[in-house]
């Protein structure tokens, strides 16, 4: 070799050496750090106690845990929606503490938010069954249209209506619903968030199913509770499962009839939640024993029991926990992706109804454009609109088209009338004889005639036999109304003497008449009217007594003011009627005369379960005798306890009652809600004259419940003088 080509190797030895030395050295200086496993963080289902996904995800943020993806199914899925669109988990906690999970949660709105004609059905009939006519009888498809819930969704998902992807969201997210017609898994992954979000959480036979995308959806539960193949779908490499399924019960929850029934759902679906676990890299299994899917009121313990739970599982998360630097970098990326708030509409938008409906929402709507829009205000009127009895379901998103921001607002009409059909039972007694038995039905056309028009017809049977229609007219948009009126009535009504029943009569009754008023909307209602009445009272069994037959003719003025929050077992609230009339004939009265009877029922809740009542009645004729048909009664339940039904009679009476209730049972659904026991002192009398007045006295003792069938009531009565008596009631306000 001459010594130029070895100069020549040399010098290529030389270099590939530096250039060896260069590439290690910047490979020992690169500062990309190697690429991280991605995360999908998967939620399953379990109702209330879905909400210690949000302990879990605390716990994740404080020890920065990435999350690259989540998936969910029920309240897996909504928990994950609001940590993918942006809310911290104290935002998180701070939203599941504002919520009103009885409300959210009830399948109408709150007595106190329906509208007046709706809340005299809801106390006139309460049997809690839902029927209509449209498509001969029948009721919705579910229990609950889930109006409340879909409301809480649409806030949720508010800012982020107008994705066309759910990747566009700043975390990427799935949620899993149940394909009833072909029972099988759909992953919804675009669309409506808030629609998807109601679908994966429709709960068969309670909640009514989501017609979405040409298929019908129901709680994705059924078929993947726990999703772990939706988050490996997203490509992770690491997926974290969060398991609050119930265990399967043992032998006691074997002794009901709703035990039963959770366990053979659980049973179904236990194996595939086996092979969900086995599918994920890590599971975190809160304890939430003691717990179940009803426990609500337990939200901060159960999000607590989350925390704990990943904290136990502290050693194998902390592997993928980030630098400070790197969890900075991470939530920065994540924030990007957030929308900020721009509240302000330009346009309005109905969508699911005919063309007149969406006239009369808008106009209803309207003012909402060219504000931001404030959701508590818009969720108070779109639930005042449900509360009229028409849509079972409204909802709202944004939509943009040309630069402008919209507001749209999903209706649903009930698909099961009009005409809408409400049922009553009104079973009452004291003791074995004395039993009285009926039923009926209020048949609801509305629009007949107008619109808001609505033609009212009862029929009641048993006992008490009773038929009456209504039209009912509002005059143009106003809140003024007229309606003319025509019922039957007959009835056996007791007749006693110092306690004892000594004859029956037969009280028939048959009238029409004209009102004319104001119906303020949710509160109240003013009526001004002429009635005609034709009566026959006259004795069927026991002593003969003078009966009463005749036409009875007259004005009178009606006003009923109700903002208590049940029909059945207020807990707070006012109601109160005072009737002024002006009666020109009347068998048994001499000349004309005029009667006021003025009644009221107040509540006042001292604690979360207990309330103080009082109740007041006070009727006069004015100094004149108003004959047998007109006098005021007192006795039985809230009407002197001690005392039958019709025992205490006169041209005037008074009244006066103070209580105490306290809640001590909830029913299990769908059997009834709450069970009160209370106790109460009465006192009052009807008298002829003020000169005779004599009060008589009871105390009282009882329990009542709410059922699906209305309040069941049995209750316990003493007189100052030792007289007793056991009253019971189904269906009716005891």
């Amino acid at each position: 070799m001459n010594p130029r080509t070895r100069s020549c190797l040399y010098l290529r030895c030389i270099s590939a050496a530096l250039l060896t030395l260069a590439s290690l050295t910047a490979v020992a200086q690169d500062p990309t750090p190697p690429k991280r496993p991605k995360i999908a963080l998967v939620l399953s289902g379990g109702a209330a106690r879905g909400l210690a996904h949000v302990g879990v995800i605390a716990w994740l943020d404080e020890h920065h845990i990435p999350v690259d993806s989540v998936a969910g199914t029920s309240m897996g899925a909504l928990m994950g929606a609001m940590y993918a669109t942006g809310m911290s988990p104290a935002d998180m906690r701070k939203f599941i503490d504002d919520i009103n999970w009885e409300a959210s949660q009830a399948s109408e709105p709150r007595y106190d938010q329906l509208s007046f004609r709706r809340k005299e059905d809801r106390r006139a009939f309460q049997i809690g069954i839902p029927l209509g006519l449209a498509h001969g009888v029948n009721g919705p498809n579910g229990f609950n249209p889930g109006y409340g819930v879909g409301l809480l969704l649409d806030r949720v998902a508010l800012l982020y209506s107008t994705v066309t992807s759910f990747d566009d969201l700043p975390i990427p997210f799935r949620c899993v619903a149940t394909d009833m017609l072909q029972g099988k898994a759909v992953v919804l992954e675009d669309g409506s968030l808030a629609e998807a979000l109601r679908s994966s959480m429709s709960i068969p036979g309670v909640y009514t199913p989501v017609e979405l995308k040409g298929t019908i959806l129901s709680d994705g539960g059924l078929v993947d509770n726990i999703p772990t193949d939706v988050g490996r779908a997203f490509g992770a490499d690491i997926v974290i499962a969060v398991d609050v399924s119930s265990p399967l019960g043992d032998r006691q929850k074997l002794q009901t009839l709703g035990g039963v029934l959770d366990q053979a759902v659980d049973v179904m679906t236990i194996e595939h939640d086996r092979e969900s676990r086995n599918n994920a890299d890590i599971v975190v299994a809160p304890d939430l024993k003691g717990f179940t899917g009803d426990d609500y009121i337990a939200a901060s313990q159960i999000m607590d029991a989350g925390y704990k739970a990943a904290e136990k599982r502290a050693i194998v998360l902390s592997r993928f926990a980030l630098t400070a630097d790197e969890w900075q970098q991470y939530v920065e990326a994540r924030r990007q992706r957030e929308r900020q708030p721009d509240l302000t509409i330009d346009a309005l938008q109905i969508q699911g109804v005919d063309s007149a409906q969406q006239l009369r929402l808008e106009e209803r709507l309207e003012r909402y454009l060219d504000h931001p829009l404030d959701t508590k205000k818009l969720e108070t009127d779109l639930t005042r609109i449900i509360g009229e009895g028409r849509y079972d379901r409204l909802g709202y998103e944004f939509f943009r088209e040309h630069d402008l921001q919209g507001l749209r607002i999903r209706a649903h009409e009930k698909t099961y009338g009009p005409p809408f059909v409400d049922l009553a039972l009104d079973v009452s007694g004291s003791g074995v004889g004395q039993f009285d038995f009926s039923a009926g039905a209020r048949f609801t056309f509305m629009n007949v005639g107008g619109h808001g028009a609505e033609w009212r017809t009862d029929v009641q049977l048993g006992s008490r036999n009773f038929f009456s229609t209504e039209w009912y007219q509002p005059l143009g948009t106003s809140r003024l109304f007229v309606a003319p009126y025509g019922f039957f009535t007959k009835q056996v009504r007791g007749v006693f003497q110092d306690g004892a029943r000594v004859a029956d009569f037969r009280d028939r009754r048959a009238g029409t008449g004209l009102d004319v008023g104001f119906n303020s909307g949710r509160s109240s209602e003013l009526r001004v009217g002429y009635r005609i009445t034709d009566s026959d009272f006259n004795v069927l069994v026991g002593q003969p007594t003078a009966g009463a037959n005749g036409t009875t003719d007259e004005v009178r003025a009606l006003w009923t003011f109700d903002n208590q929050d049940s029909p059945a077992i207020p807990s707070r609230g006012v109601r109160a009627t005072l009737e002024l009339s002006h009666v020109f004939n009347s068998p048994g009265a001499t000349h004309s005369f005029r009667q006021l009877d003025a009644q009221t029922s107040t509540f006042v809740p001292l604690s979360r379960r207990g309330s103080l009542f009082v109740n007041t009645g006070f009727g006069t004729s004015f100094n004149h005798d108003p004959g047998v048909l007109r006098d005021f009664a007192l006795g039985g339940p809230f009407r002197l306890g001690a005392y039958n039904p019709y025992e205490l009679l006169g041209s005037h009476y008074l009244y006066g009652s103070v209580g105490y209730r306290q809640q001590v049972y909830h029913l299990p659904e769908p059997i009834g809600h709450k069970v009160y026991a209370g106790s109460w002192y009465e006192t009052g009398s009807a008298f002829p004259d003020y000169d005779s007045v004599s009060l008589v006295h009871s105390i009282n003792a009882g329990v009542i419940a709410e059922t699906f069938m209305g309040p069941v009531g049995l209750s316990f009565s003493v007189s100052a003088t030792g007289r007793t008596k056991m009253n019971f009631s189904i269906g009716r306000q005891f």
